[in-house]
């Protein structure tokens, strides 16, 4: 739980025994089953587990842009019926449109919320000054490097300000030395802000240094298979704290989790 956070508040997000299956080829596959967690507002929680056990499903469904078949995804206290405006969202895969300029790309969310166009520039301005790229507002995204557009990405996401930030995998295509300064960035601003953050990742390392909690999701259908409270310092920096002796353990138990060698989990469910 985040510092501040009350254990007796409701939590952000609640998922109530949420299950989702689709249809391909007139059969029926299990995303996520039963899945039951709760996420206290201004926590940083990040999902882990194999390729295709459901992450960006219970994202969607959180997002409000699937319902479950079953079970219900509550958000500060309400069922979600609906696109969730209360959420953020970013994904692995760049998502700025390349006729608009990093000052018009982070604009756009503010745009759709009719805001006038002095207050829109005036968050958007900020929310570029945030994410260190002063200077770069008027240029488009193909004239920005990798990391740029993710920043310009966070920006976008900033000035919209939601209450909750759902993050898929936002730092996955970039190299280490630029993924340990985004991490840096993105701590420093929820340090300062204690939105609610649910992350997404692959990288076990990535997933212990930022976060408060680390739920492990089985192979699919998804399942909580463990849920590990991340007892580390605050304010944490991404790779002093990878020294510490309690990161190490941590990340041995995560290892020991997702290890596909002792999984005797049945696959198909």
């Amino acid at each position: 739980m985040a510092a501040g956070a009350s254990q007796d508040a409701a939590p952000a997000i609640r998922l109530d025994h949420v299950s989702k299956w689709f249809f391909k080829a007139g059969a029926r596959i299990a995303a996520i089953d039963d899945v039951n967690v709760d996420v206290p507002a201004g926590a940083f929680v990040t999902l882990i587990g194999p390729s295709g056990c459901g992450k960006s499903t219970l994202f969607n469904c959180i997002a409000g842009f699937i319902a479950p078949e079953r079970g219900a995804v509550i958000y500060r206290g309400k069922p979600v019926a609906g696109p969730n405006v209360g959420i953020g969202y970013m994904t692995q895969k760049d998502t700025l449109l390349p006729w608009r300029s990093v000052l018009a790309n982070v604009m756009l969310p503010l745009n759709l919320q009719r805001l006038s166009k002095a207050e829109a520039r005036e968050r958007a301005t900020a929310a570029i000054a945030r994410v260190g790229l002063n200077g770069f507002a008027g240029h488009m995204p193909a004239e920005l490097s990798g990391g740029m557009q993710k920043r310009t990405a966070l920006a976008r996401m900033l000035a919209f300000n939601p209450d909750t930030l759902l993050m898929d995998e936002p730092f996955g295509n970039v190299d280490v030395q630029l993924k340990l300064q985004l991490q840096r960035e993105l701590l420093t601003l929820w340090e300062g802000e204690r939105k609610t953050v649910v992350f997404v990742t692959h990288d076990l390392e990535e997933a212990i240094a930022l976060s408060d909690r680390v739920i492990v999701l089985s192979r699919r259908p998804g399942r909580v298979k463990a849920d590990i409270t991340v007892d580390l310092p605050r304010p944490r920096d991404p790779v002093q704290i990878r020294f510490e002796r309690a990161f190490q353990d941590i990340h041995k138990q995560l290892w020991s989790l997702c290890d596909i060698a002792t999984d005797t989990e049945d696959e198909h469910g």
